[in-house]
């Protein structure tokens, strides 16, 4: 995988932005959340648990990605005794 060290930053950013997200489509009722969020339904009592699955999983994703990107570049080769 390429190192891109420039990611790192708005990966974590985004990564615990949308954790924030999930976070508050399973806490919050549809008419509780902010106008600006899919998933806003004035006057109604659902919560979208679909939708905090999936901002869930791209947090994960996006913070997952920023560690890899973190790692060593390349392959370390070090003193390894061949197995028989």
């Amino acid at each position: 995988m390429t190192k891109r060290p420039v990611l790192i930053v708005p990966a974590v950013v985004l990564g615990l932005a949308l954790l924030v997200l999930a976070v508050l489509y399973f806490a919050d009722s549809a008419a509780s959340l902010p106008s600006f969020v899919p998933g806003h339904e004035a006057g109604s009592s659902h919560h979208h648990v679909k939708h905090g699955i999936a901002a869930g999983l791209l947090a994960v994703a996006c913070l997952v990605f920023a560690w890899f990107q973190t790692g060593p570049s390349g392959r370390q080769v070090g003193n390894a005794t061949p197995t028989t």
